[in-house]
């Protein structure tokens, strides 16, 4: 009796004041640690918290040990109520069996931007929900492109992404015409999946087996290898840095840097664009991430972890979180994308635009190996071990033989 109780009043959404021998505690494990970031995150829910009469419980993630942190307490059942996914995170937990299969009347699916839907679900069963969005844009440096005779705009196809490039490209002087992501774990295949895609190519079919061996998935690695030869390759925080220093002429990145340019005295000097496409009258298909929040199989609390799921993915408490936290995106309720205040600001017309031609990474529940695979294949090319049809070849060849064992390495 004193079980259903509890449940009753849960359900009706109110629990006794903190403190009392009754009190609720929804844990929430999340990945907003800085300061500002934090800040934000502990006003909505001192928001939640008012309406609910229920205590949240915040424990910070760091991206670096995060995903350990996750798998361990889910193997010795220590999970939280609440947790934040990543993207190309969601299909390992959600296919384990260690997340809540939402009721299906209790979200609506329809309200989020399309590509944001497929991460959520698993075998047609719906596992998390969308909070916020975020995409990669083309940055390029005017100095620079004055500097090397070019027009003061972005780039409008890949192949003139090339030849501005070569124009800048002045390494005797510091001054490189692009920059390319090399062997760095993690980030290379958000800058070449954006060129497969470009050029009608994938790295997965829609049965998730490997479809790398086709003439466009050669054009698009040979693109991308071309730019290596009239740029620098590094790691993203390194060009990111040399990009704010103006020594890199054109580079695709983030938010995160848009806002560093946002606050330099010299911010006249850059300007940001989508991505090209293959043909000038195109935009380029980029790269899109996103944040999902789920609720675990196992929390005790399913109801009040729900109610705290569907106010933070409300579009009008995302769209307040991200303009507070320029780096989180958008919210993916798909109404609040084009959010005027959060528009105000110029460079965030330019991301809201590529969203529209954005895509997300295939759901598969080893994912994380695939991406190793290619990233692996990938470096190889870069540093003339490979050809791009070879490298290609050779990605295939591993996607498949991985595919065949029988468990996420990450497991």
């Amino acid at each position: 009796m004193r079980v259903a109780v509890v449940l009753m009043v849960c359900l009706l959404g109110a629990c006794a004041p903190s403190g009392a021998p009754s009190e609720r505690v929804v844990r929430f494990w999340h990945f907003w640690s800085e300061p500002s970031y934090r800040r934000a995150l502990q006003e909505l829910i001192a928001e939640f918290e008012q309406r609910s009469g229920c205590r949240v419980e915040l424990t910070e993630l760091s991206w670096n040990e995060g995903k350990a942190k996750l798998l361990a307490a889910f193997n010795s059942g220590t999970a939280p109520d609440v947790v934040e996914l990543g993207s190309d995170w969601v299909a390992q937990f959600s296919s384990a069996g260690v997340l809540w299969e939402l009721p299906r009347d209790s979200i609506r699916p329809e309200r989020f931007v399309e590509f944001a839907l497929a991460p959520a679900y698993w075998k047609g069963r719906l596992y998390a929900v969308p909070w916020v969005v975020d995409t990669r844009v083309l940055f390029y440096h005017r100095g620079l492109l004055q500097r090397a005779g070019l027009p003061d705009r972005a780039p409008r196809t890949w192949a003139e992404l090339e030849q501005f490039a070569e124009r800048i490209h002045a390494p005797e002087q510091g001054v490189y015409g692009c920059g390319v992501n090399g062997a760095d774990a993690h980030r290379l295949y958000k800058k070449v999946l954006p060129l497969l895609w470009s050029f009608g190519a994938d790295i997965l079919d829609s049965s998730g087996m490997p479809v790398l061996e086709t003439p466009q998935a050669v054009a698009a690695l040979g693109q991308y290898l071309r730019l290596a030869r009239v740029g620098l390759v590094e790691t993203q925080r390194q060009l990111d840095a040399l990009f704010l220093q103006g020594k890199l002429g054109l580079w695709v990145s983030g938010a995160w840097l848009a806002e560093k340019i946002r606050h330099l005295p010299t911010a006249a000097e850059y300007g940001v664009a989508p991505l090209p496409g293959v043909r000038p009258d195109t935009i380029g298909i980029s790269f899109a991430g996103g944040e999902y929040l789920a609720i675990t199989a196992a929390s005790p609390v399913k109801e009040l972890a729900l109610q705290l799921v569907r106010f933070l993915t409300d579009g009008a408490v995302a769209a307040r979180f991200c303009r507070t936290v320029p780096e989180a995106g958008f919210p993916a309720e798909s109404a609040f994308i084009e959010d005027a205040q959060l528009l105000r600001i110029p460079y965030r017309r330019v991301f809201a635009q590529q969203l529209r031609s954005a895509r997300m990474t295939p759901v598969h529940p080893r994912w994380l190996d695939i991406e190793a695979a290619f990233e692996e294949a990938v470096v190889r090319a870069l540093y003339g071990e490979l050809t791009a049809e070879q490298a290609l070849r050779e990605a295939q060849r591993r996607i498949r033989q991985l595919l065949s064992s029988s468990a996420p390495a990450a497991e």
